[in-house]
């Protein structure tokens, strides 16, 4: 089948990756069902915004709904048929999940599972479905990879997302159903979250109130430029797992599970930055210095991040690789054409 018919539902398209993903499918020819509930965890606008650039392109639509209306969503499922469910919307935020737990539990648990019910139904021929590097928890064996064991997660946000794992791993068993969970880390770019590092950094910094740099600074994260990422999935979406015949046949340092087509893959820079350099980063790019606020860690936050990237170049012959700091340049070009400041 020709990529111009393929039909590939993506849930969270008005969110940063979702609309960065649906963007780079349209242009290949995919046709793109958007699904959004335009939560108003941060600026409505800026959602409505990502959905009127993809609403240009004819083989884009969407429909506004949350993902815990089962029936709503079924509808949408029903009628668009695709042959590929790309699983991206959720309650995002470590921070938020301290204040409003339960907000994860319906969206990321209940949501999911939805998500799950139609791909199950409809025999999708891949359900693809975002992670996150959180779900590593307490680990301290780096860089991360795929097949070491992830059961110390520190938060509520990072528990919702191992929870979908596990019950992407049982459908995947159960229904023959191609399943690819991936993690992904400390994503940034154009179109970011306003609750992100980068996104609340250089905001600050042009208007002059102070940042907070928690841990005092001793802060590594894996800085995944959104392109890159975005890259990524792609790729992954034309491999997707086969159950093996037997627990031999999987490759070495493959995630592949021995009982059925499920694989966990990193998405990452694979390349540990600190803190501190990150907002060196940032003041060289703007040209000014940042009144720095240095805090004690965080709750539930996390010192280090770093994926190993090399089931992900294994598997597709692509890992991410944009330097952090041309990264930064280009988010910092947006935000100043887009707010004009």
């Amino acid at each position: 089948m020709t990529a111009n018919l393929r039909r590939v539902l993506i849930t969270g398209t008005a969110g940063f990756i979702g609309f960065h993903l649906a963007r780079l499918l349209l242009a290949e020819g995919f046709r793109v069902q958007g699904y959004d509930g335009m939560t108003d965890y941060y600026d409505v606008r800026l959602k409505q915004r990502r959905h009127a650039m993809l609403l240009q392109n004819p083989h884009f639509s969407a429909v506004e709904g949350m993902l815990e209306d089962q029936v709503r969503f079924d509808a949408v499922a029903d009628d668009f048929q695709p042959e590929v469910i790309v699983h991206l919307a959720a309650q995002a935020g470590v921070r938020y999940s301290l204040e409003n737990p339960r907000a994860y539990l319906d969206s990321n648990v209940i949501g999911t599972f939805n998500v799950m019910e139609a791909a199950r139904r409809l025999k999708v021929g891949h359900l693809l479905m975002a992670s996150t590097s959180s779900v590593y928890g307490a680990n301290e064996d780096m860089p991360f990879i795929e097949t070491e064991k992830a059961d110390t997660q520190l938060t509520i946000y990072a528990a919702t997302k191992k929870a979908n794992e596990s019950m992407g791993h049982a459908y995947a068993h159960l229904w023959d159903l191609p399943t690819t969970m991936f993690r992904f880390f400390t994503v940034y770019g154009p179109w970011g979250r306003p609750d992100l590092a980068l996104y609340k950094f250089v905001d600050a910094i042009l208007e002059g109130r102070p940042i907070d740099i928690y841990n005092h600074g001793d802060m590594y994260r894996d800085f995944t430029y959104v392109d890159d990422l975005v890259r990524g999935i792609r790729l992954l979406i034309d491999t997707p797992p086969v159950r093996p015949a037997t627990r031999e046949a999987i490759e070495p340092g493959d995630s592949l599970s021995p009982v059925a087509p499920f694989r966990i893959v990193n998405i990452g820079n694979s390349d540990k930055v600190r803190l501190l350099d990150f907002v060196d980063a940032i003041e060289e790019c703007l040209g000014r210095k940042a009144i720095r606020n240095y805090m004690p860690m965080q709750m539930g936050d996390v010192p280090a991040t770093w994926a190993n990237a090399e089931l992900l170049q294994s598997l597709t012959g692509y890992r991410p690789q944009t330097d952090f700091r041309d990264g930064i340049a280009r988010f910092v070009e947006w935000f100043r054409e887009y707010y004009g400041k």
